[in-house]
């Protein structure tokens, strides 16, 4: 080890200012600290911030990804289609309601789902595709659009709304690309339904906490998909707290027994606060990123692309890959950097390498190009409260830890 003065950084900490405490202190002297103004506001700030219509702000991403799935109609004898190269909460939701779980390998050399093994998995139960924006770049989503197009004629609508799409549902998860551009459209307008989350470790933190946004559907009211979440998200419950709260407004029904996954005005007052400081976040999280790029791209690794003439990305994970390297010299370079003091991660295991996934009969054998992704895949820490000398620490130590290795 050089004689580089050792830092403890750690890989993804919240960036929590006095503006959030003194958001939620607000909140709390208001004595309403459940869903209330302050969500409402937030919905409103993300529609803005974003340019859609309606949002709905829920407890997690995973939440409002199963939220989107309730609302199409989605559930027993339907199938969902997503990448092997994602996180458990991709999937889930599609267990979750009933609907059978269906992967597809990415493409060699890429976090893209390989378009060939996706409408090889295609027939009249698909009923939605979901995708990943990892790491904040957004997906291919014209893709994936051309293929439901291709098979609308055998799609069997079983909704309302499914009936008012026509065909296969295009889903984005958007948990890393809450601010992400491409082609000159944000995260939330581009896929059918994106969820986003607010979760402790992203970009734009409420601690917990997600947000579903979706793109206007002919036939279909923006404000009847917005009901039937709140529905969807507090028992079914047709008033929700706020309302009833009003003088003499206490009666209310149960419309059916559904879930318990509202935001609240907690959660949304660090969301407000985070959203207008937001903008300088990310610029300096790019600033970050780039100085990686170019200090790693030198050495032979391969870095994601996260900022391009099309792309302008959250640059929510910094995740290189090491050529030649095996699974078991990526782990020592992880355990090397944590002797250094640098929390390095990997985002992710595929799904067919899990244990729950297995029990569902995938195996990782048959999706040789997530496992390729993977083996030699190590998330570098990169947070928007790390300073230009944490920045170069990492550079120097990483590259210090390869050359030791033998791997550059």
């Amino acid at each position: 080890m050089s004689e580089l003065k050792k830092m403890n950084i750690p890989f993804s900490p919240p960036d929590i200012s006095e503006l959030e405490i003194e958001k939620v202190v607000d909140v709390l002297k208001s004595g309403w600290i459940t869903t209330g103004p302050a969500v409402k506001e937030f919905e409103q700030k993300i529609c803005e911030y974003i340019g859609v219509n309606k949002a709905v702000a829920l407890s997690s991403a995973t939440a409002a990804l199963e939220g989107a799935l309730r609302v199409l109609g989605i559930g027993e004898g339907d199938e969902v289609i997503v990448p092997a190269y994602t996180y458990t909460a991709t999937a889930s939701p599609v267990c979750h309601v009933g609907a059978t779980l269906r992967i597809a390998d990415v493409s060699k050399d890429s976090f893209e789902l390989d378009i060939e093994k996706v409408e090889a998995l295609i027939n009249e139960k698909t009923k939605a595709i979901i995708a990943v924006d990892l790491g904040g770049i957004i997906a291919d989503y014209d893709a994936l659009y051309e293929l439901a197009e291709k098979y609308r004629g055998i799609f069997a609508a079983k909704s309302d709304m499914q009936k008012a799409l026509g065909r296969i549902a295009v889903i984005a998860d958007g948990a890393h690309s809450f601010g992400s551009k491409k082609n000159g459209k944000c995260a939330g307008q581009i896929a059918d339904f994106t969820s986003f989350s607010f979760h402790a470790v992203k970009n734009l933190t409420t601690a917990e906490g997600g947000a579903l946004t979706w793109k206007p559907i002919e036939g279909i009211s923006d404000d009847e998909i917005y009901k039937d979440l709140q529905l969807y998200s507090l028992h079914g419950q047709s008033k929700d707290a706020l309302s009833k709260n009003k003088a003499g407004a206490w009666e209310y029904d149960i419309l059916y027994p559904a879930y318990k996954c509202n935001m609240t005005n907690i959660n949304a007052a660090i969301g407000l606060a985070q959203l207008e400081r937001y903008d300088g976040l990310l610029a300096w999280r790019k600033e970050l990123n780039e100085k990686y790029t170019e200090a790693f791209r030198a050495r032979g690794v391969i870095c994601m692309d996260h900022y391009t003439d099309e792309m302008e990305s959250t640059g929510h994970l910094f995740l290189i890959r090491i050529p030649g390297a095996s699974e078991e010299q990526r782990n020592q370079v992880i355990a090397d950097m944590a002797e250094r003091g640098i929390a390095c991660n990997v985002h992710y295991k595929p799904l067919p390498m899990l244990t729950a996934y297995k029990n569902l009969g995938f195996d990782i054998a048959d999706y040789p190009n997530a496992y390729g992704q993977y083996a030699n895949l190590i998330s570098i820490p990169v947070f928007s409260i790390m300073t230009a000398e944490q920045n170069q620490y990492v550079i120097d130590n990483f590259i210090e830890v390869l050359e030791e290795r033998g791997l550059v």
